[in-house]
């Protein structure tokens, strides 16, 4: 019996998320609909022009926000990331406590420097662009991954926006080994084409054989193959996963359970935000997969809960939400 649903690995990002319009990109020089990796100096400037009483602040980073996903629809997850000893790194680990996940922060290993942060802008068409400073989560290594913790877990689940350092790619490669070596199955998440388009050669190092299980939308999906239609890239995507979620938008998901494709109706809602969708659809599939549902049924409670977080604001749900979706799935 596994102590964990899923293990994650990635960054550890304070999410600092707020609304602005698009005279905001204007005047101050922001490409919309982007992650963009940028320096303290620069983050500070874009700090100083927002107003930070309005703004949601949360624990996150993509894994980190699949993980809490996991937990809250009722499983158990862990996480192995790396915060400073700061106030947003204190924040960062009793905010990941209170979501139920357990890690691998104490007060006694945190480390010298600055958390990262992550500057979440959502514009009134429900499209988020992002400003991140990584801050000492880009020395994120094999020293910060729980090997315990991943033999101990049904699933690895590795976050894609890793692959930005050399130390990340080999934590990546080290940690799958790791679930490779004792049986424990390995699910990836391409995170953002930009991760795909400037880090093909390295993400491809990392899933190396195949991964059992990838998580990608249209454009990852495209961009990585090398296809200029769907259903080119999906089969090409065989070669290297054995399963594989592809998003899509307001159209639903296209999964495949290893035999056949299942199409995943999308669930109609009115989109104000979609920071997270992806991060929860990976997180309430990964939930189902783990805890018997069907593939179907998982790519179901995914869809149902990935359309409720773009409805509202930020990538979360509230406890008595999720509650509400599982209900919905077993009436």
């Amino acid at each position: 019996m596994k102590k964990y649903d899923v293990a994650g690995i990635g960054n550890a990002l304070v999410d600092i998320e707020f609304k602005v319009t698009n005279q905001f990109f204007t005047d101050n020089g922001v490409e919309k609909g982007l992650m963009t990796l940028v320096d303290e100096e620069r983050q500070k400037e874009l700090m100083k022009v927002i107003n930070t009483t309005l703004a949601k602040k949360q624990c996150g980073g993509s894994a980190g926000n699949t993980v809490i996903a996991v937990s809250q629809f009722g499983g158990k997850s862990y996480y192995s990331c790396k915060v400073a000893d700061d106030e947003l790194g204190h924040f960062y680990m009793n905010d990941m406590k209170d979501a139920g996940v357990t890690h691998n922060l104490n007060e006694s290993n945190l480390a010298k420097g600055i958390t990262g942060k992550c500057l979440v802008m959502v514009t009134d068409d429900a499209e988020r662009t992002m400003n991140t400073f990584l801050g000492i989560t880009q020395t994120y290594s094999n020293a910060d991954v729980n090997e315990a913790a991943i033999i101990n877990s049904k699933y690895l689940y590795i976050e894609g926006y890793l692959i930005t350092s050399e130390n990340g790619k080999q934590a990546m490669i080290h940690a799958k080994k790791v679930a490779e070596d004792n049986g424990v199955k390995v699910a990836l998440t391409f995170s953002d084409p930009a991760m795909v388009k400037y880090f093909k050669e390295p993400l491809s190092e990392v899933i190396g054989a195949s991964v059992d299980l990838l998580f990608a939308n249209e454009e990852e999906a495209m961009l990585f193959t090398g296809k200029d239609n769907l259903l080119e890239a999906r089969e090409e995507l065989k070669k290297v996963a054995k399963r594989f979620v592809i998003t899509q938008g307001k159209n639903g998901a296209m999964i495949f359970d290893g035999d056949t494709f299942i199409d995943i109706e999308p669930y109609q809602t009115t989109a104000i935000d979609s920071n997270g969708a992806g991060d929860m659809f990976a997180g309430a599939f990964m939930y189902g997969i783990t805890n018997d549902h069907s593939y179907a049924s998982s790519g179901k409670l995914a869809s149902m809960a990935s359309s409720k977080i773009v409805s509202q604001f930020g990538p979360r749900l509230q406890w008595h939400e999720a509650k509400e979706i599982l209900a919905r799935l077993n009436p």
